[in-house]
């Protein structure tokens, strides 16, 4: 996500490297490099040129302190504008209604019947909202049915009329049934099409009218840049829309509509979708989305989504064992459980500081992690709760058992005990102070 475009931005900050002062001249050389990075990020060429503007204006005249290079300076400017570019701040969703109506418009293929799904899993586990999902996609029966079956997977009441052919009637009476049947949240999912035609915006401004939703969120295919944000204009011209949700952030997506849409259509970005799991869904936070463009990673966001999976309970758990030195096996494969649930390990990855460039190159697949389950898993209960059983008759049944060599065993159970050790040390107060006193003579 954005790679491409954190690259050439960071090309555009080398030009200002061992400068002295920011003067019209160097400015503008970086300036004209963050314009093409912008541009070829699929950004349209006036808010490109009116954002570049923005931020030399911010830069020239101001002063440069002794600790901070011009580069530096430029980067957080750039920083700031991007923030300002995509918002400046959050915009959750409103739920003052009773129920709160939530209409969902979008063009077929973008994601709008999944993030439905994601949406109503959000309220229902993040706000405590009991959602109802509604399927007016009256044109393709598959809508119905996906819907249903998201709707089961997540535990969420679907209203569908698959005989009726009349998309306001059905939202009208999916509203009644949820007064009826006390769903305080009602979001309704509207057929799309390929492409924008008369009939589609005519039927959805029909539903507006007849059901006065609390919120219209626009959903957009982030993949396709610069026509999303042309997209996103023609319905808000008809709809007047609330907010956008951006799809597929975790895809290839150049960044375009991220950074384009919100200066388009003056409307804030909601949430963005970041893969297919029904909990795979973030606010946007448009600071830390510039940060994460700009290289500085995430933490925030990482921080959240660890305290989303790993409760207090659990963690003193750990701890406890970990002081006592019976952290084992099942102890570990229950931490891997936790931290796939986070979601994608490279865009987790990246939401540390430094790392994201470090690891833009290198494949790391989601299941990286399921040769370490399946070693773990062809232990016996006693290996896995006493790691110390595991001599070298053990280890080479493990092996067969796990379609693994003696060698990734062998590799395996000596990370785990590091890994032990250095919980231990951390615990440990004073043998963490002796290890950073040591800190410099091990560098040596």
């Amino acid at each position: 996500m954005f790679d491409n475009l954190s690259d050439k931005l960071e090309r555009a900050f080398k030009v200002l490297k061992g400068e002295g002062k920011i003067t019209e001249l160097n400015v503008a050389e970086t300036i004209k490099e963050i314009r093409k990075a912008l541009l070829d990020a699929d950004v349209s060429y006036a808010v490109a040129k009116k954002f570049t503007d923005d931020i030399k204006a911010s830069a020239l005249g101001q002063n440069v302190l002794s600790a901070v290079s011009p580069g530096q300076l430029l980067i957080k400017i750039t920083h700031d504008e991007l923030k300002n570019l995509m918002g400046g701040a959050a915009s959750e969703i409103k739920l003052g209604g009773n129920p709160t109506i939530i209409l969902m418009s979008g063009l077929q293929g973008s994601g709008k019947t999944t993030f439905s799904g994601k949406l109503a899993n959000y309220l229902k586990t993040k706000k405590g909202k009991n959602p109802l999902l509604v399927a007016c996609d009256i044109y393709r029966p598959a809508a119905i049915d996906q819907l249903k079956v998201l709707g089961e997977q997540i535990g969420v009441e679907v209203f569908a009329e698959p005989d009726n052919k009349d998309a306001v009637s059905i939202a009208k009476r999916a509203v009644a049934h949820a007064k009826t049947n006390g769903n305080s949240v009602v979001i309704i999912d509207t057929a799309g099409r390929l492409a924008i035609d008369e009939l589609m915006m005519n039927e959805i401004a029909a539903v507006k009218k007849a059901v006065d939703p609390d919120e219209i969120l626009f959903v957009v295919d982030s993949m396709t840049g610069q026509d999303a944000v042309n997209t996103a204009k023609a319905f808000n011209d008809k709809l007047d829309f609330d907010g956008v949700i951006l799809t597929k952030l975790d895809g290839d997506t150049r960044g375009g509509a991220a950074l384009s849409i919100k200066s388009i259509v003056n409307k804030p970005i909601k949430f963005v979708g970041t893969g297919e799991k029904m909990d795979a869904l973030d606010v946007f936070y448009p600071e830390r989305m510039a940060d994460r463009i700009l290289g500085m990673g995430d933490v925030v966001t990482l921080v959240e989504r660890a305290q989303e999976q790993f409760d207090e309970k659990e963690n003193r758990r750990i701890q406890e064992r970990i002081a006592k030195n019976k952290f084992s096996f099942n102890d570990f494969l229950g931490q891997l459980q936790q931290i796939k649930k986070m979601g994608n390990v490279k865009d987790l990855m990246g939401m540390i500081p430094g790392v994201g460039k470090a690891i833009k190159d290198i494949d790391i697949n989601d299941d990286a992690f399921k040769h370490i389950e399946a070693i773990i898993q062809s232990m016996t209960p006693d290996e896995r709760e006493h790691p110390e059983l595991l001599n070298g008759n053990r280890k080479v049944r493990i092996a067969k058992g796990s379609g693994r060599n003696i060698q990734e065993v062998n590799r395996l159970i000596k990370q785990f005990d590091e890994t032990r050790k250095m919980m231990r040390v951390m615990q440990d107060k004073g043998q963490m102070a002796k290890m950073m006193r040591n800190m410099p003579q091990m560098r040596k």
